[in-house]
């Protein structure tokens, strides 16, 4: 059903538009959607791309109508089993997916010894630099989008990285490394990593090397909601080492130098995880605590859509234009004056359908 949004302000990266049209029909962004379109009053409010959460577990196809409901429209999967990956792939009036397939990560990294009793978690170790290509040749087989590697230390040594790296992008994909300590960020550094997520939580990132990783084009998705939880949990235990203060301030570092910085929370229902930020509701979180930690609402939302999609290669979204995937949503308030008003959601569309029940 071709659809017109009558007067809705629209974001284009920068801010609103004055109240206009928005016509839709084939799954995209139209300039025309005819004349027996139906016409749905946006009443003035403020319609903004799909929300994009750059990091998540998947859980189940509950994940996806989770991630929905919240205006989720895209969910990046950094690590699941490529058979529940594949299930989940093309469902309709769900949010979309993307995956790494499991992990790589060393059998002897704490992550390992953390997700030991996961079923796929066999599939996920690399013993060595000399079984980097066969662990990549893998998971492109599986259809993976990019490659994930866990740099746990103790865990992977540097060379067992690089080979990773090298062969991911010899394959033409892109490498996440999971890096929350200092240390890590360094190896991944080195590596010549595309994607850093996580930001470390022993000590912040210091401006010479935030400025290192913005020369080199390296992207950050700081996951600042699960770094918050992290250390929620272990002050309740009476850990008091590592420090959220450490992962925000690096947010702050990183921004300054220029590094493009994406929006995920690690949402998860993995009983082994140190936190589980709740699918879909997190990424409004995340965008609050962005702009807690230096970034403008405007940046905050380009975080969770046109950056997002530009640094995970995903050209069909992230912004609205003719042409475009008609993943969008309606807001009663605008994020641009204060983020929180993501949570205002009256309606949420997906490839030009609106999901059943919002508002």
């Amino acid at each position: 059903m071709a659809t017109v949004l009558r007067n809705v302000h629209v974001f284009d990266g920068d801010g609103f538009s004055d109240p206009r049209d928005v016509a839709l029909a084939g799954g995209v962004v139209v300039e025309d959607a005819g004349p027996d379109a139906d016409i749905v009053d946006g009443a003035g409010g403020y319609l903004v791309p799909g929300l994009i959460d750059c990091h998540i577990h998947l859980a189940g196809p509950h994940t996806q109508e989770l991630l929905a409901a919240a205006g989720v429209t895209t969910g990046l999967d950094m690590s699941s089993p490529a058979p529940l990956v594949n299930a989940m792939r093309g469902r309709a009036g769900v949010a979309d997916i993307r995956s790494a397939m499991m992990a790589t990560t060393s059998p002897v990294s704490a992550h390992a010894e953390r997700m030991k009793d996961i079923p796929a978690a066999r599939e996920a170790l690399v013993p060595s630099a000399a079984d980097a290509e066969q662990a990549v040749d893998l998971r492109v087989a599986q259809g993976a989008d990019y490659l994930k590697i866990v740099i746990d230390l103790p865990g992977f040594d540097a060379e067992t990285v690089d080979a990773l790296v090298a062969a991911a992008h010899a394959r033409g994909l892109r490498t996440v490394a999971h890096a929350s300590r200092s240390d890590a960020v360094a190896m991944a550094e080195a590596a010549g990593i595309d994607v850093l997520t996580h930001a470390p939580l022993d000590r912040p990132v210091e401006a010479a090397q935030a400025e290192r990783l913005a020369a080199a084009g390296t992207v950050v998705v700081p996951t600042l909601t699960m770094m918050r939880g992290i250390t929620d949990v272990l002050r309740t235990a009476g850990v008091h080492g590592p420090s959220y203060q450490a992962a925000r301030e690096s947010v702050r570092a990183l921004h300054k130098a220029g590094v493009p910085i994406l929006a995920g929370t690690d949402a998860n229902e993995t009983p082994a995880a140190p936190a589980s930020p709740p699918f879909g509701s997190s990424l409004h979180d995340e965008l609050e605590l962005l702009v807690e930690a230096g970034l403008t609402p405007v940046e905050a939302l380009r975080a969770a859509t046109s950056v997002a999609a530009e640094h995970f290669g995903l050209a069909d979204r992230g912004t609205i234009a003719p042409g475009l995937r008609a993943d969008l949503v309606l807001l009663e308030a605008d994020p641009t004056a204060d983020i929180s008003a993501t949570r205002s959601i009256r309606g949420v569309w997906l490839a030009g359908e609106r999901l059943a029940g919002s508002a």
